[in-house]
């Protein structure tokens, strides 16, 4: 009995041991920083003295954090929807060519692996104001267009992000499909299923659990949708494209930390309650 109390304690040990340093280091610096910044929405900027909740009606206030709302909400509802249906598309038609689907699996990382700058002195080679997409349109209709200055740019950073995650998001599909047993496929042959039927009433339940990892991190990777639009127009970017980034940047620059901690306190909300209503809304899915 001794022996087995003994044995239990050292294996309690051990996974502490393997433990606390990941616990350790999510405490130090994750949940500290947290709780920093919410003492901080409360306070001034200069001196820390208490000021309540009047940073957060500052910031509502505000022109600015508004528009970037704005734009990175409409930016979220549009990518993330287009960017789940387009890829598990892709990772149906992979899994029904077995024998391509491998070798284009790497090849779908590779968005991935560019560099920001890289993808950047794309879009100014095409989209600049001399660039080749205006070079033939003033050949065709003898002007061109500041594709930059108009909404246009919205939708340029659409296709920037659907490129960039695109192939990372089917690769997640792809291995949620491997997870099925070929059985369930089988069995449902048997029955006389067929096509939709069987996409709609055993792949799509299956894949429960991976959807909604997926959408976690779609929706955590829309809100980090900064570097290429930063780098191709700067702090102010066309209206269409100031996103939370932008300001959060802007305000860094300007010393506005009160400010700042107050928009990130109801930022992270927003998010935590977008992720739960997801669990919810999946775990509804029949």
């Amino acid at each position: 009995m001794e022996r087995k109390q003994r044995r239990g304690f050292g294996q309690m040990w051990i996974f502490w041991a393997f433990l606390l340093p990941n616990l350790l280091g999510v405490l130090i610096f994750t949940l500290v920083p947290m709780l920093r910044v919410l003492l901080s929405s409360f306070q001034t900027a200069v001196g820390g003295h208490w000021v309540g909740f009047q940073n957060y009606a500052t910031v509502l206030q505000n022109s600015a954090f508004r528009l970037a709302v704005a734009n990175t909400t409409r930016f979220t509802l549009i990518c993330i929807p287009i960017l789940l249906v387009i890829s598990l598309g892709l990772a149906l038609g992979l899994r029904a060519l077995p024998g391509i689907g491998v070798r284009l699996r790497s090849a779908f990382l590779m968005p991935m692996a560019v560099p920001a700058a890289s993808v950047v002195l794309v879009w100014k080679v095409l989209f600049h104001e001399q660039g080749l997409l205006n070079g033939i349109l003033i050949s065709i209709t003898g002007e061109g267009v500041r594709w930059m200055d108009t909404d246009a740019s919205f939708w340029m950073l659409v296709i920037s992000y659907l490129w960039r995650n695109l192939g990372y998001t089917t690769v997640l599909w792809t291995a949620g499909l491997a997870a099925i047993p070929e059985s369930i496929y089988e069995a449902a042959r048997v029955d006389g299923a067929q096509g939709w039927q069987v996409l709609r009433y055993i792949t799509l339940p299956s894949l429960k659990g991976t959807g909604y990892t997926i959408d976690v991190l779609s929706l955590l990777n829309s809100f980090k949708v900064f570097r290429e639009a930063w780098l191709v127009e700067g702090d102010y970017p066309q209206q269409s494209m100031y996103l939370m980034q932008h300001l959060y940047n802007n305000w860094f620059r300007e010393l506005d930390f009160d400010k700042i901690a107050a928009a990130s306190v109801m930022t992270s909300l927003v998010v935590f309650v977008l992720i739960g209503l997801l669990g919810k809304a999946w775990d509804k899915k029949e």
